[in-house]
């Protein structure tokens, strides 16, 4: 089996002015993401995503030329059965036969950002075209899945104090979620408003209800150790990006200070900076984003780093269907699969772009066993949303 083709195109869906929601990203107007589809010689078709920024904020003419001008072609012609080989390859561009020969990574000097999330996109569309080559799902390639099903958590939560209690009852009502994450951090200004809010949320939902909190990076160190103070009575599943990923040390430092759980990873790009949080003791749980950390590949090697660690794996899924898939079949086959995120914000990637659909009942998604990722693009949503 041979590659014949690689094509990415940019979707760019709005949001309706009544559905957005706003944060510190600002109002969230549309969601967009970066589809890769790769077609095999014999006529097999895989898809990806990635993903270039959070929310409405991403451009991405560049992501999709990186990978329709450069990264698609030089795999035209490859297996893509060789996965690991192809990842290898394109990290280390010029240098892959190096990195090949001497076993270890010869990066290219765009080692982060916009360059890994292209690899993500077309990492994740190799394994869903070897799925179904193989008639199985991408879980059972990573070597089975844990359980049929897996617990999944509520994400939103933006409402004032006064309002929290009853959004995030009506996340619970939606699905029977038995947790749900709401946001906190710099939007709310002083972070004793931040606890305020806290403090009514959990009021509202009783000791029984897992709630976690993410403050999307915003705080510095000290207001990040304050926060923890005033919500140590709140019983926290976790705090979630407490500090900018650029500041680990600090992220390690708040993490020593309080009994309450850190996750972090949405923010970082492969397993190397994983493996940074990891050695400087930084975060309880590992959150990588499946579109922008390295795709299925690397995330498995981030998953491996996890369970050496004795740390959990809770994938951020904040994202289309497509790496929503990648990302349950990584945490249904990862030892420290934990919990799967459920976006409540209005997302047509996820509910619209794929046939298929991802019913929460009593809190569990189900691992599906359709082959690949398990997901059947819409065409006409495609169409529709493509940017030109």
């Amino acid at each position: 089996m041979k590659i014949k083709s690689v094509e990415a195109r940019w979707l760019h869906v709005p949001i309706p002015y009544a559905q957005q929601h706003v944060s510190d990203f600002g109002r969230v107007a549309s969601f967009d993401c970066v589809l890769v589809r790769i077609e095999s010689e014999c006529g097999l078709v895989g898809y990806g995503e990635a993903k270039e920024e959070v929310g409405s904020e991403g451009n991405s003419h560049g992501l999709v030329a990186l990978i329709n001008q450069k990264l698609g072609p030089a795999l035209v012609g490859e297996d893509p059965r060789d996965t690991s080989r192809l990842w290898d390859l394109m990290y280390s561009g010029c240098r892959g036969h190096y990195a090949l020969s001497q076993g270890h990574v010869f990066p290219i000097l765009g080692r982060r950002g916009v360059t890994v999330s292209a690899i993500s996109g077309i990492d994740m569309a190799l394994w869903d075209l070897v799925g179904k080559h193989l008639d199985a799902p991408v879980w059972r390639l990573l070597g089975g899945r844990k359980a049929t099903h897996m617990p999944a958590y509520a994400s939103g939560g933006w409402a004032d104090a006064d309002r929290i209690g009853e959004q995030l009852l009506g996340y619970i009502e939606r699905g029977g979620f038995k947790s749900v994450k709401m946001r906190v951090g710099v939007i709310d200004g002083d972070p004793i408003h931040s606890a305020r809010r806290v403090h009514a949320a959990r009021k509202a939902l009783g000791p029984d209800i897992g709630l976690a909190c993410d403050a999307h990076g915003t705080y510095n160190v000290a207001e990040a150790k304050r926060f923890c103070r005033l919500v140590e009575d709140d019983n926290l599943m976790w705090f979630e990006e407490p500090v900018t990923a650029d500041d680990k040390r600090g992220m390690a430092e708040v993490r020593a200070a309080t009994g309450i759980p850190i996750a972090a990873g949405e923010s970082e790009f492969n397993r190397f900076d994983f493996r940074d949080l990891a050695e400087l003791r930084a975060a309880d749980i590992f959150q990588p984003d499946l579109a922008i950390c390295g795709g299925i590949t690397e995330a498995m090697r981030i998953g491996a780093i996890a369970a050496a660690w004795n740390l959990r794996l809770a994938p951020h899924l904040w994202t289309g269907a497509l790496a929503f898939a990648a990302g349950m079949h990584v945490a249904a086959a990862s030892p420290g699969g934990w919990i799967l995120e459920y976006s409540l914000g209005a997302n047509p990637l996820l509910h619209e772009l794929a046939q298929e659909k991802f019913p929460v009942k009593d809190g569990m998604v189900e691992i599906p066993e359709r082959p690949g990722l398990g997901i059947t693009i819409n065409q006409d949503f495609v169409d529709r949303y493509a940017v030109a």
